[in-house]
Parts: C-alpha cells; structure tokens; sequence
C-alpha cells in the first residue's frame, strides 16, 4: 500500500511544524516596530484560539500548524526585543531609529533604521543591517556616504537626520 494512504497518528491533533530559524543578531526595536510586534502576536493568538474553538477541520489541519509556529516566532522575538529610547540617540549623527533623508543625484528619499522585523521597503523603512543602515549609520548632515548596492556602488548625502518617526506607533 502507498504511504500517502497511511495515517501518520491517531490522537487527531495536526503535527506540529519545525520553528523558523531567528536572526542571531541582537532585536532592537523602536517603539513603533515593539506595538507591531505585540499586535500581530496578539492578531495570531486570537486567530489561533478561534481555530481551536471552530468545527472545521481542514482548517485547523492546514492552518493551525502555521499559526502555531508563527505564535512561537512571534513570542521569542516579543521576548528578545530590545527597546530602543530614540530620545537618548545621537540627534547630529544616523543612528538607530533614525529618518534619514539622502540625495543620491535622483532627488531627496527617506528612509527610517529600523529593526529586522520592522523593515518594510515600501514604507522606506530599512533594517538597521542593510547596506544602506550600515553606509548611513554614524553620519552626520552633509555628509557623504557610499551606499554598497548590487547594482554598483553609489555615492548619497545625508541631508537631514530626525527621530520622530520610529517613536509613533
């Protein structure tokens, strides 16, 4: 008999999946990014306990393993999350939790240095570990820094440095 018609267990519960590997690096997050982090686990949670209390069985086959392992990624990350104050930052240098406004020759682009979870490039918000957050951080306005992209390397000026940004939530 083929092992695609072999039940795997009897108990009914869906087989728990492996947990997504973490970022090693240390989890700095502005107080906006550490409200998302806290939102979407508490969205995944309640999602969760709604698909335990439901009847329907294929979804909580096919779903509740997925959210299972995104409500332990989720909780590791609120667990390791380190706050930054971004009124304590260097306000005349790019730190974290920065808006940095730059000129790279095609006018004026924002950008905020967030943390890994909070990056997002649509929203211009990059992770502090990205090549651009690492040619940026430590500048000063009217500074110029080497932005290293796969498409060449190009030369940007920091025109304004802000803190605002990453503190709303």
């Amino acid at each position: 008999m083929s092992r695609a018609f072999v039940k795997e267990s009897d108990d009914g519960d869906p087989p728990s999946l492996p947990d997504l590997p973490l970022s090693d690096r240390p989890n700095y997050v502005t107080p906006r990014g550490l409200a998302q982090l806290r939102s979407r686990l508490q969205a995944a949670s309640a999602r969760c306990e709604a698909l335990k209390a439901s009847t329907d069985a294929m979804a909580q086959q096919n779903e509740l393993p997925l959210l299972e392992r995104e409500l332990r990624r989720l909780g590791a990350r609120m667990n390791s999350a380190i706050e930054v104050d971004l009124l304590a930052q260097p306000h005349d240098r790019v730190a974290f939790g920065a808006t940095v406004t730059v000129d790279g020759g095609q006018g004026p682009q924002r950008y905020d240095i967030v943390g890994e979870d909070e990056a997002d490039a649509e929203q211009h918000r990059v992770s502090y570990l990205s090549p651009l957050a690492q040619a940026l951080l430590g500048a000063r306005v009217g500074e110029e820094v080497i932005w290293k992209r796969p498409a060449g390397d190009l030369p940007i000026e920091v025109l304004t440095i802000d803190y605002d940004a990453g503190s709303r939530a």
